[in-house]
């Protein structure tokens, strides 16, 4: 008996499992697509800003490093050569490592202590507000600022002012530093600035009248007194007197080298008697100028206005002089930052597990042990971001060493960023020497830009 055999069924759909699963990934693949499509188009402007206001500038300035001043030369790697011949790069190099080394180690220390102290406070958050204000400052701002501050004039300088107001009141200043004698009144001046008779005198002898000019009537001491003429003055056996005076009278008038009315005394003076050559006594002016030195034995004496009496007054500290202008700035980078190291490691203070520092304090640990062998190691994370964050700004720091350190002393405070913008623009004009500070600059930059993105990518894998 024959069969026949039923035609097979014409192409069609696939059918079964695997039909209905193929079926499931082409919409999955086609949102996909239209996922990365959409994504693309929302990226595409930032990548082409970054592409021409970071990637483009990079390449520029790369190719820029290798031609000379006027771009027109190729010069290979002369500019790179030269950068390490000249002395300014040379100490910009040096303070930029001073910066990197001393700043980011101070603020993550100062961040630490007071992100510690601050959690034992009750005004906490008025603390951290009134530290972390400063970040709101523009560096422009903080610098003019800091500027005023530094001023080596006490009468500008806040610094100045209050380190001359403690040094007066611990040494005291000088009387009258602009005083000094008349030409021909009997006066000598010494090479350490004192002045002495000319000649010699006895005790028991005549009053000595010892005149001096250059003190404003405005600057006298407020006991000043009218002086006492010679006349009223009478020595004794053993003695020596004499009157220290303001040989001029306001108003004009009166005689040189004599002791008139109208003439002031100079209270406050320090008078020395010297016999063969050192001084036996000394003695200070009263309010009418008047001095005397009793018991004196017989011979002959001079008497000798210390260099003491006319010192200039002290002025302070050059705080932006060629010895303290790096550290200075360092200071103002310091009020800055210092809010923002303690926020960042107060937070992540507040992220410690309590339970841990409790169990050590019940096994007896004190308060420093457990800020050493615990605190400090469980914080280590957000100490390194803190640190290593900070170098990567001190490198670009251009605003305040511009702003605050003067003309002078701009060289000895003069840091890479600072150094390539004054060879680019600030009087150099050679822009394929400052490229190349440039590529310097990004290639120190780099090393600590790829250490903080892979440690951000380990932590949150």
């Amino acid at each position: 008996m024959m069969t026949t055999k039923a035609p097979a069924p014409a192409a069609g759909p696939a059918t079964g499992p695997a039909g209905a699963a193929e079926s499931r990934r082409n919409p999955r693949r086609r949102a996909r697509r239209r996922g990365r499509v959409i994504a693309a188009a929302f990226v595409l402007p930032a990548l082409l800003l970054l592409g021409a206001l970071v990637v483009y500038p990079v390449l520029f300035s790369v190719g820029r490093s290798f031609f000379d001043a006027g771009g027109t030369r190729f010069v290979g790697g002369g500019n790179y050569a030269e950068m390490f011949r000249d002395p300014a790069t040379l100490k910009a190099v040096r303070n930029s490592a001073i910066w990197v080394v001393v700043a980011p180690t101070l603020l993550t220390g100062l961040g630490l202590i007071l992100a510690v102290l601050v959690e034992k406070v009750r005004w906490a958050t008025a603390f951290k507000l009134l530290l972390f204000m400063p970040m709101a400052v523009s560096f422009l701002a903080a610098g003019i600022i800091f500027r005023l501050a530094y001023e080596e004039d006490p009468d500008k300088g806040v610094l100045n002012a209050a380190v001359v107001g403690v040094h007066d009141a611990v040494e005291g200043s000088s009387p009258y530093p602009t005083a000094r004698a008349r030409d021909g009144q009997g006066l000598t001046r010494g090479p350490d600035g004192s002045y002495s008779t000319s000649d010699t005198t006895s005790p028991g002898g005549r009053t000595l009248t010892l005149g001096l000019v250059g003190v404003a009537p405005k600057e006298l001491p407020a006991g000043a007194a009218h002086a006492r003429p010679a006349a009223g003055l009478s020595a004794g056996p053993g003695e020596l007197l004499g009157v220290v005076y303001l040989d001029f009278a306001p108003g004009g008038g009166g005689k040189q080298g004599a002791v008139d009315a109208e003439e002031s005394g100079l209270p406050e003076m320090t008078v020395e008697a010297v016999h063969d050559g050192r001084p036996v006594a000394t003695a200070t002016t009263a309010s009418d100028g008047s001095f005397r030195f009793p018991g004196l034995t017989a011979g002959s004496y001079t008497v000798r206005l210390p260099a003491q009496n006319f010192a200039p007054p002290y002025e302070g500290v050059s705080w932006l002089g060629p010895a303290l202008v790096t550290p200075a700035i360092i200071g103002a980078y310091l009020w800055i930052w210092t809010g923002f190291a303690m926020v960042l490691i107060g937070a992540g203070l507040s992220a410690l597990p309590r339970d841990t520092l409790e169990a050590a304090r019940m096994d007896g640990a004190n308060e420093w042990q457990v800020f050493r062998r615990i605190t400090v190691p469980l914080l280590a994370p957000i100490l390194t971001v803190v640190f290593v964050t900070l170098v990567i700004n001190v490198m670009k720091v251009f605003d305040l060493v511009y702003i605050i350190a003067p003309g002078p002393v701009q060289e000895d405070a003069t840091v890479l960023a600072t150094q390539m913008w004054l060879v680019s623009f600030g009087g150099g004009n050679n822009q394929g020497l400052g490229s190349a500070l440039g590529v310097l600059l990004l290639l120190l930059v780099i090393p600590a830009m790829v250490f903080n993105v892979r440690r951000f990518r380990r932590s949150q894998s």
